[in-house]
């Protein structure tokens, strides 16, 4: 795909348009995915300012440090519409925001993630500017994927599933998780990721902890492995896909028996996503059954979280929200049973919400695989 398909020029109008209507003059966005989503730039964060100056009304300015301004000029940003100015080391960069918007502001919106440093640097700059967050704006607008993202994101499925796919080469008993790790990691870049974003093999007790990462601790036979791997594609989008695997032997015998509570209430609760039911109730798609196998309490963390240029953004599957799903909506269905000081599982899709019902960009077995 193009990447005038997947970052369009007419989201830089959108994104001002939305920002009159939330009663902001400006958004200010640091390097990160919001500015990405807009301009398509990747921009390198550091102590240097990057900042797309984005007014509700008028031309959006991209201010760069001189030394990144090829990068800036090789991205897609120049094709959105944005003027890129420079600044060279040595020189105060605020002053240039402040000309940006050209003219008295009442109201601006800082990147959500945007360093400490740099709202204070602002703050100063634009000393009558009352401070808000751009999420208020942008996440509407990044909530719901395009066509074009939705196939940046299966692009990543494919791509994460092919390294699940060859699991049985790495994974075996005595070897250790960072060694799994490692073989995994390499393979995530071999399959087209740019980085490596995460490797989670946790072993044997190592798997009770969600996010356990990896250890030198030997993988024993007959022993549950999560294994939660994930990375960023060309185009920005993100892979993330769980399995749990059992290296050779024989597995324990109440662990067989969650697993398969576990991948029924998976299955049922991808089956139940569609729009219309709220995040609150997909999350109990998959609690409700897990609960009634009497796992409730080992059922830690929510049942999804949104993903796109972020690993982790809008929607959430917990409960309390009770925003509902719309097409365009993509998420993680990943329910966990933990069982502290011995093992545990998780089972991970991510899937898109569809016009009618559900689209799955993950689609390795979720059977309990003995390697």
């Amino acid at each position: 795909m193009g990447t005038d398909e997947l970052y369009p020029p007419d989201r830089l109008i959108a994104a001002q348009r939305a920002t009159a209507a939330a009663g902001l003059d400006a958004l200010l966005l640091t390097p990160g995915s919001d500015l990405r989503y807009l301009t398509g730039y990747d921009a390198h964060a550091g102590e240097r300012l990057t900042c797309l100056v984005l007014p509700a009304e008028g031309e959006p300015t991209l201010i760069v440090p001189r030394l990144e301004r090829p990068a800036a000029e090789a991205s897609p940003a120049p094709a959105t519409g944005v003027r890129i100015v420079d600044h060279v080391d040595g020189t105060d960069p605020y002053p240039l925001v402040a000309a940006a918007l050209d003219g008295p502001v009442a109201a601006v919106g800082l990147a959500d993630r945007m360093w400490a440093e740099q709202v204070l640097a602002l703050r100063a700059a634009l000393p009558d500017a009352a401070q808000r967050l751009a999420g208020e704006v942008l996440r509407e607008l990044r909530i719901r994927k395009s066509a074009a993202e939705v196939a940046a994101l299966a692009e990543a499925g494919r791509a994460i599933d092919e390294v699940h796919l060859r699991m049985g080469e790495w994974l075996r008993p005595g070897r250790t998780e960072a060694e799994v790790a490692t073989d995994i990691a390499a393979a995530i870049r071999a399959t087209g990721h740019v980085t490596v974003d995460f490797v989670i093999v946790a072993s044997g007790p190592n798997g009770a902890s969600p996010h356990h990462g990896t250890s030198d601790r030997p993988i024993g036979a007959g022993e549950p492995v999560v294994v939660d791997i994930g990375g960023t594609m060309p185009s920005g989008y993100r892979s993330d896909c769980t399995r749990t695997y059992l290296a050779g032997g024989s597995a324990p015998g109440d662990f067989l028996d969650y697993y398969q509570v576990l991948r029924d209430a998976q299955r049922a609760a991808v089956a139940a996503v569609r729009p219309g039911i709220t995040g609150a109730q997909a999350d109990a798609a998959a609690r409700e059954p897990i609960a009634a196998a009497g796992y409730g309490e080992a059922f830690l963390h929510r049942t999804g979280h949104g993903i796109g240029l972020d690993g982790h953004e809008e929607p959430y599957l917990v409960a309390g929200n009770d925003r509902p799903l719309e097409a365009g909506m993509a998420f993680s269905i990943e329910p966990g049973i933990y069982l502290a000081g011995r093992h545990g599982a998780r089972i991970e899709d991510i899937v898109v919400c569809t016009t009618d019902g559900v689209q799955q960009l993950n689609t390795t077995p979720t059977e309990l695989i003995a390697l």
